[in-house]
């Protein structure tokens, strides 16, 4: 007898995440999605974590879509205290170890 499976298709953000995440893995990185639900900060980027003793967030995005104003003010809100602040697509979902690798340089500098 074969099982069928029944997973659902994977969305693109959710491609674009599975990526960043591993290379999250890779680096030894500390690293949670944040859930709201009802009780947290809305607008908090999809991925926080620390690398190298550094805070980050990350707004994981596919495709056309674009940051909220409301997440693109928590971007700025990490920024200005110090973190790193990215929005990851498909275009730079590969590059997430060399910057945060650069980062972490820069700021040891």
């Amino acid at each position: 007898m074969e099982l069928v499976s029944r997973s659902k298709p994977i969305t693109p953000e959710a491609k674009v995440k599975k990526v960043v995440t591993k290379h999250l893995k890779d680096l030894g990185a500390y690293y949670f999605y944040p859930a709201t639900g009802g009780y947290g900060k809305s607008g908090v980027p999809d991925i926080v974590g620390c690398h190298a003793g550094l805070f980050f967030g990350f707004e994981c995005k596919a495709g056309k879509n674009t940051a909220t104003p409301l997440q693109e003010k928590n971007l700025r809100e990490i920024k200005a205290a110090g973190g790193l602040d990215l929005i990851v697509n498909e275009a730079n979902m590969h590059d997430v170890t060399n910057i945060l690798n650069a980062w972490a340089n820069i700021k040891s500098n």
